[in-house]
C-alpha cells in the first residue's frame, strides 16, 4: 500500500509541469488609475471582451491562448472629461517553465505547461494609467479651436453635435 502511494505521488509529480505546479494557468493583474473610478475594458488577443469594471480592481486573467501561445490583452481606460488610454498586457516565458528541464521532464516541457498556459507570465502585473484631462480654457472674448478624435469626446458632447455645411 505504501509503495503504491509513493508510486502514484512520484508519477503525479512527473506528469505535471513545474510552472503549472508553482504558478498555475491564471494570474491576478491589478488595475489602477489617476483619477480613480475610471472605466476599464479588457480585450483578449482575439478582440473578445473578457472583463469590464472600474478602477481600482484586480482581475484574474488566463496566461495562455492555446498550445505554445501566450495570451495578450488590450486594456482600454476611460473616464468622462479625460483622454482615454490603451495599455497592452503581454505574456512572456516564465522562469519555472525552464525548470522542467531538471524536474518536469518532457511531459511538463512539451505538454502540460504549454497547454495550461502556465509557462507564461503576464507583464505588467500592475497596470497604472494616468489619464490627461480634456480641459479647454479660453477667455470670454477669445475664439479657439480644439481638435480631438471622435473616440475622445465625452458621451454628452454627441447630444449637441450637428453637421455644419462648409460650401
Amino acid at each position: 500500500m505504501k509503495k503504491s502511494f509513493i508510486s502514484i505521488a512520484v508519477g503525479a509529480l512527473f506528469l505535471s509541469g513545474c510552472a503549472t505546479i508553482f504558478e498555475g494557468g491564471t494570474q491576478p493583474v491589478t488595475f489602477k488609475s489617476v483619477p480613480d473610478t475610471a472605466a476599464i475594458s479588457i480585450l483578449n488577443h482575439a478582440g473578445e471582451k473578457v472583463h469590464a469594471g472600474t478602477t481600482p480592481m484586480t482581475v484574474t486573467l488566463k496566461r495562455g491562448a492555446g498550445y505554445f501561445k501566450a495570451e495578450s490583452y488590450t486594456v482600454n481606460v476611460t473616464k468622462e472629461g479625460y483622454i482615454s488610454k490603451d495599455i497592452t498586457v503581454t505574456g512572456s516565458v516564465n522562469g519555472w517553465y525552464v525548470a522542467n528541464i531538471l524536474f518536469g521532464g518532457l511531459i511538463g516541457l512539451l505538454v502540460v505547461d504549454p497547454i495550461t498556459g502556465a509557462m507564461y507570465d503576464l507583464t505588467p502585473d500592475t497596470v497604472s494609467a494616468t489619464l490627461d484631462a480634456m480641459n479647454v480654457k479660453t477667455s470670454s472674448n477669445e475664439r479657439s479651436l480644439t481638435v480631438v478624435l471622435a473616440e475622445q469626446l465625452p458621451a454628452d458632447a454627441w447630444k449637441n453635435a450637428r453637421l455644419i455645411k462648409t460650401n
